[in-house]
């Protein structure tokens, strides 16, 4: 019986251990897409306690106290205390065991804080207090926590109107660390709702300079502010989308839907798709033009519980997966950008797992030299970011793909203390390759190149890819 997460966890074979050990731990961590608050990190953060490090917004955590019976005062509440909320994560705690929460946690405690006792009630006080103790330290601070963990390079998550000015703080002040923006116009798009679609043609226009009157003006302004984000060292663009759009449409036809949401006006569903059509392409232009990487997360149900988002707001722990059809838009979409030699490094991610084999089989349409692995099939993102997740991810793009091509994990989460997510993947790709190099799937005499591999993929495939 092996013991839990000892210096071999997850690692069944010599060679996995191997590969692991010698040329993925040490590896630094390039974390290209986050939502880390950039101020955190120019303020440099010092967390009061465990709870509130790993509770505060934390829906993952959260959705699991709900399901545990824990009531809200003790997940979101205002009038309860971080130990009060620590304390009901500690009961909840073992009843995740198999959801990856149960191995995540334990890994923070370990690689953060040298714990190594199981979290439970009867651990509860001592872990709280040791970790809440080291958390006073300088070195645990948001700046220091990055340090620790050998974080090279970070991507933010900022809206086109963001003005970015701790970015720009870190990079005058030279923080050895890159805090680059990422741009995820998102609300450019969100014309299903007009009063705040409204609001952010407002703001976007104060922020730009630009007076916005009509559609050019919308674009000139965006396109200001995407210049913007050049200048602040910005790299790659990002989407959250439910789905791809891809409708056809015209010049007049985009004016006069802007015309009407403008005014206040709702829209047809039919404009909508127009719409937003109009715009990915629009933004995808802007991307290929700066030679920037477009980042494209789709299949989120997102704000399924309409009384808790009336309560809480979005991204508290009420989203799942969708399960629309998207092939053939997106095909489209990345045809009509391929077509006009304008398409940029893409990096598709799904979040429904029946969608894994399209995407890696739809990958592979629109490669293109001299860029290897030009369109990528992005890492388990979000309900998929688990062992099974990684594996399956990992095992369609392995044989629809190439697998020595991928630019690897990142860990798209809002806590300094999530890096240990790139040690999760590291080592369930060493398990993979070194189980099939034991089975004799994988030539043993090949290990050198296997080894290149894993470091590839662990670290230097993203930062040629990327540029950093």
């Amino acid at each position: 019986m092996k013991n839990f997460l000892d210096d071999n966890f997850l690692l069944q074979t010599e060679t996995a251990q191997y590969l692991y050990h010698k040329h993925a731990k040490n590896q630094p961590i390039i974390d290209y897409h986050c939502h880390l608050d950039p101020k955190m990190i120019a303020d440099d953060r010092q967390f009061e306690n465990l709870g509130q490090i790993w509770l505060e917004g934390d829906h993952y955590k959260w959705r699991a106290m709900r399901t545990n019976g824990v009531d809200e005062r003790f997940i979101t509440g205002k009038d309860t205390s971080w130990r009060e909320k620590f304390d009901k994560w500690a009961e909840t705690m073992p009843y995740t065991m198999r959801n990856p929460l149960y191995h995540w946690t334990h890994l923070e405690l370990k690689t953060a804080f040298g714990v190594q006792k199981i979290l439970k009630p009867e651990t509860a006080t001592e872990i709280y207090e040791h970790c809440t103790a080291l958390l006073q330290q300088p070195e645990y601070s948001a700046r220091g926590l990055m340090k620790h963990y050998k974080v090279e390079t970070v991507c933010t998550t900022d809206d086109p109107t963001d003005s970015l000015e701790h970015h720009l703080a870190l990079q005058a002040e030279r923080f050895p660390i890159k805090v680059l923006p990422t741009w995820r116009p998102d609300k450019a798009m969100a014309v299903e709702s007009p009063v705040a679609f409204r609001a952010y043609i407002d703001k976007l226009s104060d922020v730009s300079g630009v007076s916005i009157h009509g559609f050019d003006d919308f674009m000139q302004a965006l396109r200001t502010r995407h210049d913007h984000f050049a200048k602040a060292g910005c790299r790659l663009s990002d989407h959250g989308l439910d789905k791809f759009y891809a409708s056809p449409y015209s010049e007049t036809e985009i004016k006069t839907i802007f015309r009407k949401v403008s005014d206040g006006n709702v829209l047809q569903n039919e404009e909508i798709a127009k719409f937003k059509s109009c715009m990915l392409y629009e933004f995808a232009l802007l991307d290929w033009e700066k030679g920037w990487t477009q980042q494209f997360h789709y299949g989120a149900m997102r704000n399924n519980n309409s009384r808790m988002f009336e309560q809480l707001g979005a991204d508290t722990g009420y989203d799942s997966i969708g399960d629309g059809d998207v092939a053939a838009t997106l095909s489209t979409f990345l045809n009509r950008l391929s077509s006009q030699h304008k398409l940029t490094k893409t990096i598709l991610y799904n979040l429904n797992p029946k969608d894994n084999d399209m995407i890696a089989t739809m990958i592979g349409n629109f490669q293109e030299a001299p860029i290897a692995g030009k369109i990528q099939f992005g890492s388990g993102w979000w309900f998929l970011d688990q062992k099974d997740g990684m594996e399956a991810q990992l095992n369609s793009l392995s044989v629809l793909g190439l697998l020595s091509r991928f630019v690897g994990m990142l860990t798209d989460s809002r806590s300094f203390l999530s890096y240990p997510r790139h040690e999760y993947f590291r080592r369930i790709l060493c398990n993979l390759i070194g189980n099939d190099v034991e089975q004799g799937l994988l030539p043993a005499s090949e290990l050198p190149f296997l080894a290149q591999l894993v470091e590839n993929v662990s670290y230097n495939n993203a930062k040629q890819y990327f540029k950093f």
